[in-house]
């Protein structure tokens, strides 16, 4: 059995939570709490294997005490809360200082929360296997980087030029962070990624990428042209190709059907990656529950390009490189430290 305990300022979500989780033979509800600092009492007494936690609670938010959980007693949490979906920066914090993962309610009425049960529940028991921590402790700084040789090429135009993509879910955000703001703005090549985010959260990482890294970061938009120094994140709920259009490489979104359950997917990316850069592409998988990115990886192996999944040992959830390594089609499996040095050394 799974103990929860269940942090929520307002009874009516508490009792939502705690009824969602009792009709499951997987878990139960130990407690709840409603506030910060009566979970951070509660989790010492209890000792629960997962806490859902909301975001804005009097006496003490969900920010302060996930921050004091991780330092005293690291436990799993998933953030849940109607702050979420309007709140993005609060989350992306959230997932900064530890939380596994994150709930956005949906639109309406605050007891809506059938509309996304299933969601809870899948996230919630892939926490509870996470490698927490990895998120407690967090990670420490790489050696020295390649250096990067000056660029020459023009935006989307050199049709030799490299690209990197790299796709990633639960844990993704900290794993970016680890590896995007050590790249270089001289990066002679793009790179695209597609993080498993509804909309408007994929903006705000973005946005707070951008402002930790000398690489351009930003939200992926329609006919973006790919060019050297740029970071293009896809933005949630659409799908992003790339395609060679009047010798430029752009970005194409679409709103294609969910692929399993995630839009956007990493497998759509990483084909077009391999449909259009061929043995230039360098794929790079990571973190994340499930499948998605395996059979885009594949594809670029099979034209050559080049490979990299994160290490079982850095992972939050293993789930996603694991896949991708028992396909055979992996060239590299580094820590999450070591993944930013093994892709300037590809490009140099």
């Amino acid at each position: 059995m799974i103990k929860v305990l269940v942090v929520d300022d307002s009874v009516f979500m508490r009792k939502l939570l705690t009824d969602l989780f009792a009709g499951e033979t997987d878990f139960t509800v130990v407690d709840t709490a409603r506030n910060g600092k009566d979970a951070i009492d509660k989790v010492k007494r209890f000792k629960p294997d997962l806490i859902t936690m909301d975001v804005e609670m009097p006496v003490m938010d969900g920010i302060k005490a996930l921050e004091l959980i991780m330092k005293e007693a690291p436990t799993p949490v998933v953030m849940i809360s109607s702050l979420t979906q309007a709140g993005a920066v609060a989350t992306l914090r959230a997932l900064e200082i530890g939380a596994v993962d994150f709930v956005a309610k949906t639109a309406g009425p605050i007891s809506n929360i059938t509309a996304i049960r299933t969601e809870i529940l899948t996230k919630c028991r892939a926490a509870v296997r996470a490698n927490v921590l990895q998120l407690a402790t967090g990670r420490a700084t790489a050696g020295a980087l390649p250096a990067m040789p000056k660029m020459h090429s023009q935006p989307g135009l050199a049709l030799d030029e490299r690209i990197v993509a790299i796709g990633t879910s639960t844990g993704g955000p900290r794993a970016l962070q680890e590896i995007i703001t050590k790249i270089p703005g001289n990066i002679p090549c793009g790179i695209v990624i597609v993080q498993h985010m509804p909309p408007g959260f994929t903006k705000s990482l973005a946005e707070r990428l951008d402002s930790l890294s000398s690489v351009t970061v930003k939200e992926a938009e329609h006919n973006d042209v790919i060019r050297p120094g740029y970071v293009f994140i896809a933005p949630g709920d659409y799908h992003m190709l790339i395609e060679r259009e009047g010798g430029k490489t752009v970005i194409k979104l679409n709103q294609n059907p969910p692929i399993g359950g995630h839009r956007p997917a990493v497998d759509p990316l990483m084909e077009s990656v391999a449909r259009t850069y061929g043995s230039k592409a360098i794929g790079v998988i990571l973190t994340g529950m499930g499948r998605d990115g395996a059979k885009g990886i594949e594809a670029i192996k099979r034209q050559n390009g080049y490979t990299i999944a994160e290490d079982q040992s850095t992972a939050v959830v293993y789930g996603m490189p694991k896949a991708a390594i028992e396909l055979g089609v992996v060239d590299k499996i580094v820590p999450i430290t070591g993944v930013t040095a093994e892709i300037l050394k590809v490009l140099s």
